[in-house]
Protein backbone atom coordinates (compact mmCIF):
# COMPACT_ATOMS: atom_id res chain seq x y z
CA UNK A 1 0.00 0.00 0.00
CA UNK A 2 1.38 3.35 -1.09
CA UNK A 3 1.84 5.85 1.89
CA UNK A 4 1.99 9.21 2.49
CA UNK A 5 4.98 11.17 3.51
CA UNK A 6 4.26 14.61 5.75
CA UNK A 7 6.73 17.04 5.93
CA UNK A 8 6.60 18.63 9.20
CA UNK A 9 8.87 21.60 7.64
CA UNK A 10 6.74 22.62 5.14
CA UNK A 11 2.55 23.58 5.47
CA UNK A 12 0.22 21.05 3.55
CA UNK A 13 -0.93 22.41 0.53
CA UNK A 14 -5.08 22.22 0.70
CA UNK A 15 -4.66 20.18 -2.82
CA UNK A 16 -3.23 17.71 -0.79
CA UNK A 17 -4.49 13.66 -1.21
CA UNK A 18 -4.15 10.39 0.54
CA UNK A 19 -3.28 8.08 -1.75
CA UNK A 20 -3.47 4.24 -1.91
CA UNK A 21 -4.63 0.64 -3.34
CA UNK A 22 -5.22 3.24 -6.89
CA UNK A 23 -7.62 5.50 -4.88
CA UNK A 24 -7.20 9.08 -4.09
CA UNK A 25 -9.06 11.08 -0.55
CA UNK A 26 -8.88 14.37 -0.82
CA UNK A 27 -7.84 15.97 2.54
CA UNK A 28 -10.02 18.15 4.91
CA UNK A 29 -9.32 21.45 5.41
CA UNK A 30 -6.26 20.90 8.43
CA UNK A 31 -4.65 23.93 11.00
CA UNK A 32 -1.34 21.89 9.34
CA UNK A 33 -2.06 23.50 5.86
CA UNK A 34 -1.85 27.51 7.24
CA UNK A 35 1.60 28.83 7.06
CA UNK A 36 3.52 28.67 10.27
CA UNK A 37 3.05 32.36 10.90
CA UNK A 38 -0.29 31.60 10.44
CA UNK A 39 -0.30 28.89 13.24
CA UNK A 40 1.35 30.75 15.90
CA UNK A 41 -0.68 33.40 15.71
CA UNK A 42 -2.39 33.96 19.19
CA UNK A 43 -5.53 35.93 19.69
CA UNK A 44 -4.29 39.26 20.63
CA UNK A 45 -4.00 40.87 23.60
CA UNK A 46 -6.35 43.30 24.79
CA UNK A 47 -5.27 47.25 25.64
CA UNK A 48 -6.75 49.83 27.68
CA UNK A 49 -6.98 52.91 29.18
CA UNK A 50 -7.07 54.18 33.18
CA UNK A 51 -7.57 58.03 33.77
CA UNK A 52 -6.76 59.48 37.00
CA UNK A 53 -7.52 63.31 38.11
CA UNK A 54 -6.21 64.72 41.13
CA UNK A 55 -8.59 67.60 41.28
CA UNK A 56 -6.85 70.53 43.13
CA UNK A 57 -3.75 70.78 40.75
CA UNK A 58 -0.42 69.70 41.41
CA UNK A 59 2.47 72.65 42.40
CA UNK A 60 3.98 73.02 39.39
CA UNK A 61 7.56 73.66 40.59
CA UNK A 62 7.94 70.24 42.06
CA UNK A 63 6.44 69.06 39.05
CA UNK A 64 7.56 69.65 35.91
CA UNK A 65 11.65 68.92 34.64
CA UNK A 66 13.46 71.61 33.99
CA UNK A 67 15.27 69.75 30.69
CA UNK A 68 13.33 68.43 27.44
CA UNK A 69 13.72 65.18 25.16
CA UNK A 70 15.25 62.19 27.08
CA UNK A 71 17.98 61.96 29.59
CA UNK A 72 16.44 64.78 31.67
CA UNK A 73 16.91 65.05 35.05
CA UNK A 74 13.48 64.25 37.31
CA UNK A 75 12.13 66.99 39.30
CA UNK A 76 11.49 66.44 42.93
CA UNK A 77 7.65 64.57 42.37
CA UNK A 78 9.27 62.70 39.33
CA UNK A 79 12.35 61.31 41.57
CA UNK A 80 8.70 59.15 43.21
CA UNK A 81 8.47 57.37 39.93
CA UNK A 82 12.58 57.37 39.13
CA UNK A 83 11.74 53.41 38.99
CA UNK A 84 9.08 53.85 35.83
CA UNK A 85 11.19 56.64 34.00
CA UNK A 86 11.50 54.71 31.42
CA UNK A 87 8.14 53.42 31.32
CA UNK A 88 6.19 56.84 31.05
CA UNK A 89 6.51 60.19 29.30
CA UNK A 90 5.27 63.34 30.80
CA UNK A 91 4.34 66.68 29.49
CA UNK A 92 4.39 70.50 29.64
CA UNK A 93 3.48 73.40 28.11
CA UNK A 94 -0.21 71.72 27.60
CA UNK A 95 -3.82 72.23 28.14
CA UNK A 96 -7.26 72.70 26.93
CA UNK A 97 -8.46 75.18 24.86
CA UNK A 98 -10.65 77.43 26.06
CA UNK A 99 -11.35 75.36 29.40
CA UNK A 100 -11.39 78.17 32.14
CA UNK A 101 -12.81 78.55 35.18
CA UNK A 102 -10.14 77.29 37.63
CA UNK A 103 -11.90 75.03 39.74
CA UNK A 104 -14.65 74.41 37.13
CA UNK A 105 -12.45 72.94 35.11
CA UNK A 106 -12.44 69.71 36.81
CA UNK A 107 -15.28 67.94 34.95
CA UNK A 108 -13.22 69.35 31.76
CA UNK A 109 -10.27 66.77 31.93
CA UNK A 110 -11.06 63.75 30.10
CA UNK A 111 -13.99 66.40 27.58
CA UNK A 112 -12.03 69.21 27.04
CA UNK A 113 -15.55 70.87 26.83
CA UNK A 114 -15.14 75.33 26.64
CA UNK A 115 -16.33 77.39 29.66
CA UNK A 116 -17.66 75.34 32.14
CA UNK A 117 -17.73 78.31 34.31
CA UNK A 118 -20.26 79.80 32.35
CA UNK A 119 -24.01 79.67 32.91
CA UNK A 120 -25.62 77.19 30.19
CA UNK A 121 -22.92 74.90 29.98
CA UNK A 122 -23.35 71.61 28.59
CA UNK A 123 -20.41 69.32 29.18
CA UNK A 124 -19.52 66.50 26.13
CA UNK A 125 -18.13 63.03 26.02
CA UNK A 126 -15.63 62.36 27.85
CA UNK A 127 -12.92 60.00 26.26
CA UNK A 128 -13.33 56.99 28.35
CA UNK A 129 -16.68 56.70 27.04
CA UNK A 130 -15.96 57.14 23.63
CA UNK A 131 -13.83 54.55 24.15
CA UNK A 132 -16.46 52.42 25.76
CA UNK A 133 -18.77 52.51 23.15
CA UNK A 134 -16.05 50.93 21.12
CA UNK A 135 -14.16 48.12 23.16
CA UNK A 136 -16.93 48.29 26.41
CA UNK A 137 -18.91 45.05 24.73
CA UNK A 138 -15.89 42.91 25.04
CA UNK A 139 -15.87 42.98 29.09
CA UNK A 140 -18.40 42.61 31.60
CA UNK A 141 -18.11 46.06 32.69
CA UNK A 142 -17.77 48.95 29.37
CA UNK A 143 -16.09 51.38 31.72
CA UNK A 144 -15.87 51.79 35.23
CA UNK A 145 -16.07 55.37 36.59
CA UNK A 146 -14.81 55.58 40.30
CA UNK A 147 -14.07 58.57 42.93
CA UNK A 148 -12.54 59.18 46.24
CA UNK A 149 -14.90 61.51 47.68
CA UNK A 150 -17.59 62.35 50.39
CA UNK A 151 -19.09 65.00 48.39
CA UNK A 152 -22.01 64.46 46.05
CA UNK A 153 -20.79 62.39 43.04
CA UNK A 154 -17.53 63.91 41.30
CA UNK A 155 -17.11 62.16 37.97
CA UNK A 156 -14.78 62.34 35.03
CA UNK A 157 -16.78 60.55 32.75
CA UNK A 158 -19.71 61.93 30.86
CA UNK A 159 -22.16 60.77 28.22
CA UNK A 160 -22.27 61.43 24.55
CA UNK A 161 -25.26 64.27 25.79
CA UNK A 162 -23.13 65.35 28.27
CA UNK A 163 -24.89 63.75 31.40
CA UNK A 164 -22.56 62.95 34.20
CA UNK A 165 -21.51 59.35 34.86
CA UNK A 166 -22.08 58.49 38.87
CA UNK A 167 -19.19 56.81 39.95
CA UNK A 168 -18.60 54.26 42.55
CA UNK A 169 -17.22 55.42 45.63
CA UNK A 170 -16.86 52.00 47.89
CA UNK A 171 -13.40 50.25 47.35
CA UNK A 172 -15.62 47.19 49.38
CA UNK A 173 -18.81 47.90 47.02
CA UNK A 174 -16.41 47.91 44.14
CA UNK A 175 -14.93 44.33 44.80
CA UNK A 176 -18.23 43.14 45.39
CA UNK A 177 -19.67 44.10 41.83
CA UNK A 178 -16.57 42.56 40.40
CA UNK A 179 -15.78 39.30 41.69
CA UNK A 180 -18.30 37.75 44.34
CA UNK A 181 -20.98 36.14 42.40
CA UNK A 182 -24.63 36.10 43.65
CA UNK A 183 -26.88 33.28 44.49
CA UNK A 184 -29.10 32.32 41.55
CA UNK A 185 -31.87 33.62 43.39
CA UNK A 186 -30.18 37.40 43.08
CA UNK A 187 -28.82 36.77 39.67
CA UNK A 188 -32.31 36.08 39.14
CA UNK A 189 -33.70 39.35 40.63
CA UNK A 190 -30.72 40.94 38.84
CA UNK A 191 -31.76 40.61 35.44
CA UNK A 192 -35.60 40.87 36.49
CA UNK A 193 -34.57 44.48 37.97
CA UNK A 194 -32.54 45.17 34.72
CA UNK A 195 -35.63 44.29 32.33
CA UNK A 196 -37.81 46.47 34.66
CA UNK A 197 -35.50 49.11 34.37
CA UNK A 198 -35.64 49.14 30.31
CA UNK A 199 -39.56 48.61 31.16
CA UNK A 200 -39.60 52.06 33.01
CA UNK A 201 -37.56 53.60 30.42
CA UNK A 202 -39.61 52.88 27.27
CA UNK A 203 -42.92 54.08 29.80
CA UNK A 204 -40.89 57.27 30.65
CA UNK A 205 -39.75 57.82 27.09
CA UNK A 206 -42.87 57.74 25.45
CA UNK A 207 -44.73 59.87 27.76
CA UNK A 208 -42.05 62.50 26.91
CA UNK A 209 -42.61 61.63 23.21
CA UNK A 210 -46.57 62.80 23.39
CA UNK A 211 -45.24 65.93 25.84
CA UNK A 212 -42.63 66.84 23.12
CA UNK A 213 -45.67 68.15 20.67
CA UNK A 214 -46.57 71.12 23.03
CA UNK A 215 -42.93 72.15 24.17
CA UNK A 216 -41.44 74.88 23.06
CA UNK A 217 -37.81 74.61 20.62
CA UNK A 218 -35.38 74.96 23.47
CA UNK A 219 -37.38 72.59 25.45
CA UNK A 220 -37.65 69.99 22.42
CA UNK A 221 -34.20 70.44 22.67
CA UNK A 222 -33.61 69.61 26.06
CA UNK A 223 -35.83 66.60 25.57
CA UNK A 224 -33.91 65.31 22.64
CA UNK A 225 -30.82 65.19 25.29
CA UNK A 226 -32.96 63.30 27.49
CA UNK A 227 -33.86 60.80 24.85
CA UNK A 228 -30.13 60.43 24.47
CA UNK A 229 -29.78 59.66 27.41
CA UNK A 230 -32.28 56.98 27.69
CA UNK A 231 -30.96 55.22 24.59
CA UNK A 232 -27.40 54.84 26.04
CA UNK A 233 -28.95 53.68 29.45
CA UNK A 234 -30.99 51.38 27.79
CA UNK A 235 -27.53 49.99 25.84
CA UNK A 236 -25.79 49.26 29.13
CA UNK A 237 -28.95 47.69 30.62
CA UNK A 238 -29.05 45.55 27.49
CA UNK A 239 -25.08 44.56 27.86
CA UNK A 240 -25.25 44.26 32.04
CA UNK A 241 -28.04 41.30 31.52
CA UNK A 242 -26.81 39.41 29.33
CA UNK A 243 -23.34 39.57 32.21
CA UNK A 244 -25.10 38.60 34.92
CA UNK A 245 -25.79 34.54 33.60
CA UNK A 246 -21.64 34.26 33.42
CA UNK A 247 -19.68 33.42 36.34
CA UNK A 248 -17.43 36.34 37.47
CA UNK A 249 -13.97 35.65 37.68
CA UNK A 250 -12.25 34.83 41.29
CA UNK A 251 -9.38 36.00 42.73
CA UNK A 252 -6.92 35.62 45.79
CA UNK A 253 -7.37 39.07 47.09
CA UNK A 254 -9.76 40.11 50.21
CA UNK A 255 -12.72 42.45 49.67
CA UNK A 256 -11.47 45.22 51.11
CA UNK A 257 -12.29 47.96 54.04
CA UNK A 258 -13.91 51.19 53.13
CA UNK A 259 -12.01 54.53 54.76
CA UNK A 260 -14.80 57.35 55.73
CA UNK A 261 -12.25 59.76 56.94
CA UNK A 262 -11.53 62.43 54.00
CA UNK A 263 -8.55 63.20 55.06
CA UNK A 264 -7.18 59.59 54.31
CA UNK A 265 -7.89 60.90 50.37
CA UNK A 266 -4.70 59.02 49.57
CA UNK A 267 -4.92 55.70 51.17
CA UNK A 268 -8.12 55.84 49.54
CA UNK A 269 -6.85 55.94 46.38
CA UNK A 270 -3.96 53.34 46.89
CA UNK A 271 -7.03 50.67 47.78
CA UNK A 272 -9.06 51.75 45.02
CA UNK A 273 -6.20 51.39 42.98
CA UNK A 274 -5.57 47.74 44.17
CA UNK A 275 -9.16 46.71 43.19
CA UNK A 276 -8.95 48.65 39.36
CA UNK A 277 -5.63 46.42 39.34
CA UNK A 278 -7.87 43.48 39.61
CA UNK A 279 -10.71 44.56 37.56
CA UNK A 280 -8.08 44.86 34.68
CA UNK A 281 -6.31 42.02 35.71
CA UNK A 282 -9.20 39.26 35.21
CA UNK A 283 -10.25 42.12 32.22
CA UNK A 284 -12.98 43.00 33.79
CA UNK A 285 -12.72 45.97 32.20
CA UNK A 286 -10.36 48.09 29.98
CA UNK A 287 -11.68 51.50 30.41
CA UNK A 288 -11.44 52.88 34.42
CA UNK A 289 -11.26 56.59 35.22
CA UNK A 290 -10.71 57.77 38.89
CA UNK A 291 -11.96 61.35 39.89
CA UNK A 292 -9.47 61.84 43.05
CA UNK A 293 -11.42 64.65 44.96
CA UNK A 294 -8.51 66.35 47.32
CA UNK A 295 -10.80 69.20 48.05
CA UNK A 296 -10.12 68.83 52.15
CA UNK A 297 -6.47 70.63 51.20
CA UNK A 298 -8.05 73.09 48.96
CA UNK A 299 -7.13 75.82 51.94
CA UNK A 300 -3.35 75.20 52.14
CA UNK A 301 -3.69 75.12 48.02
CA UNK A 302 -3.71 78.57 48.29
CA UNK A 303 0.04 78.97 49.81
CA UNK A 304 1.00 82.59 48.84
CA UNK A 305 4.47 80.90 48.59
CA UNK A 306 4.41 81.05 52.75
CA UNK A 307 7.04 77.76 53.25
CA UNK A 308 5.63 76.42 55.77
CA UNK A 309 2.27 76.01 53.90
CA UNK A 310 4.02 74.83 50.97
CA UNK A 311 6.08 72.68 52.95
CA UNK A 312 2.35 70.75 54.17
CA UNK A 313 1.03 70.74 50.81
CA UNK A 314 4.28 69.06 49.16
CA UNK A 315 4.06 66.15 51.75
CA UNK A 316 0.41 65.30 50.87
CA UNK A 317 1.15 65.37 46.66
CA UNK A 318 4.48 63.38 46.94
CA UNK A 319 2.56 61.08 48.80
CA UNK A 320 -0.11 61.07 45.68
CA UNK A 321 2.56 60.45 43.11
CA UNK A 322 3.83 57.46 46.11
CA UNK A 323 0.34 55.79 45.09
CA UNK A 324 0.98 56.42 41.40
CA UNK A 325 4.33 54.53 41.47
CA UNK A 326 3.14 51.76 43.61
CA UNK A 327 0.04 51.32 41.03
CA UNK A 328 2.34 51.01 38.08
CA UNK A 329 4.34 48.77 39.92
CA UNK A 330 2.28 46.65 40.19
CA UNK A 331 0.86 46.78 36.66
CA UNK A 332 4.27 45.90 35.53
CA UNK A 333 4.88 43.05 38.15
CA UNK A 334 2.14 41.55 36.27
CA UNK A 335 2.57 39.58 33.29
CA UNK A 336 0.34 39.34 30.24
CA UNK A 337 1.75 37.00 27.47
CA UNK A 338 5.21 38.34 26.73
CA UNK A 339 4.52 41.72 28.25
CA UNK A 340 3.08 42.82 31.24
CA UNK A 341 0.26 44.68 32.01
CA UNK A 342 1.44 48.23 32.09
CA UNK A 343 2.95 47.46 28.23
CA UNK A 344 -0.86 46.91 27.72
CA UNK A 345 -2.44 50.03 30.08
CA UNK A 346 -2.46 53.53 29.39
CA UNK A 347 -1.82 55.67 32.74
CA UNK A 348 -3.18 59.19 32.29
CA UNK A 349 -2.79 61.14 35.47
CA UNK A 350 -2.88 64.94 35.67
CA UNK A 351 -4.55 67.76 37.36
CA UNK A 352 -7.21 70.31 35.35
CA UNK A 353 -5.38 73.31 36.92
CA UNK A 354 -1.78 74.19 36.56
CA UNK A 355 -1.71 75.97 39.65
CA UNK A 356 -4.42 75.61 42.17
CA UNK A 357 -2.66 78.64 43.64
CA UNK A 358 -3.63 80.85 41.31
CA UNK A 359 -6.36 78.73 39.88
CA UNK A 360 -4.53 79.09 36.27
CA UNK A 361 -5.75 76.40 34.03
CA UNK A 362 -2.86 76.13 31.52
CA UNK A 363 0.06 74.26 31.35
CA UNK A 364 -1.29 71.40 32.97
CA UNK A 365 0.90 68.38 35.08
CA UNK A 366 0.13 65.69 32.88
CA UNK A 367 2.04 62.23 32.46
CA UNK A 368 1.11 59.18 30.50
CA UNK A 369 2.78 56.01 31.68
CA UNK A 370 2.62 52.17 29.50
CA UNK A 371 0.08 51.44 27.01
CA UNK A 372 3.18 50.50 24.79
CA UNK A 373 4.62 54.10 23.67
CA UNK A 374 8.42 54.67 23.20
CA UNK A 375 8.42 56.76 26.76
CA UNK A 376 11.35 57.57 28.92
CA UNK A 377 10.77 61.58 27.67
CA UNK A 378 10.25 65.27 28.58
CA UNK A 379 7.63 66.50 26.08
CA UNK A 380 7.98 70.17 26.48
CA UNK A 381 6.01 72.77 24.65
CA UNK A 382 5.55 76.69 24.65
CA UNK A 383 4.21 77.43 28.22
CA UNK A 384 2.69 80.81 27.12
CA UNK A 385 0.98 79.12 23.91
CA UNK A 386 0.32 76.15 24.82
CA UNK A 387 -0.07 72.85 22.69
CA UNK A 388 -3.68 71.30 22.83
CA UNK A 389 -3.82 67.90 25.25
CA UNK A 390 -6.85 66.75 23.25
CA UNK A 391 -4.03 65.62 20.72
CA UNK A 392 -2.97 63.28 23.31
CA UNK A 393 -6.66 62.15 23.54
CA UNK A 394 -6.34 60.89 19.98
CA UNK A 395 -3.31 59.21 20.22
CA UNK A 396 -4.85 57.15 23.40
CA UNK A 397 -7.97 56.51 20.99
CA UNK A 398 -6.02 55.13 18.76
CA UNK A 399 -3.69 52.80 21.15
CA UNK A 400 -6.70 51.54 21.92
CA UNK A 401 -7.46 50.45 17.81
CA UNK A 402 -10.14 52.82 17.73
CA UNK A 403 -10.49 54.56 14.53
CA UNK A 404 -10.34 58.38 15.30
CA UNK A 405 -8.69 61.56 14.16
CA UNK A 406 -10.06 63.77 16.23
CA UNK A 407 -11.12 64.55 19.91
CA UNK A 408 -12.64 67.86 21.32
CA UNK A 409 -10.30 70.68 20.69
CA UNK A 410 -7.71 68.44 18.88
CA UNK A 411 -5.58 69.31 15.68
CA UNK A 412 -4.28 66.02 15.21
CA UNK A 413 -2.43 63.24 17.19
CA UNK A 414 0.48 63.76 20.26
CA UNK A 415 3.65 65.57 18.49
CA UNK A 416 6.70 63.46 19.78
CA UNK A 417 4.85 60.22 21.03
CA UNK A 418 5.47 57.42 19.47
CA UNK A 419 4.80 53.64 19.98
CA UNK A 420 7.44 51.36 21.40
Amino acid sequence: MDTLHISTRQPLDRRSFLKGAGAMLALPFLETMLPRLAQAAAPAVPRRMVAIEANMGIMPQFFFPEAPGRGYALSPYLEKLAAHRDHFTVFSGTSHPGVTGAHAAEKCFLTATPHPERGGFRNTVSIDQVAAEQIGSETRFPSLSLAVSNEGGPTLSYTRSGAPIPPDKSPRQLFKKLFMQGTPEEVAASVEALRQGRSMLDFVGDQARRLNRSLTKDDQQRVDRYFTSVRELERRLHGSEAWEFKPKPKVDAKQPEDIDDAREFVRRAEITLDVVKLALETDSTRVVTLFVDTTVIHNITHHGNRPEVVAELRGHEERQLDTLAKFLAALAATPEGPASLLDRTMVLYGAPMGSANSHSNVNLPVLLAGGGFRHGQHLAFDTKNNYPLPNLFVSMLQRLGIEADHFASSTGTMRGLELA
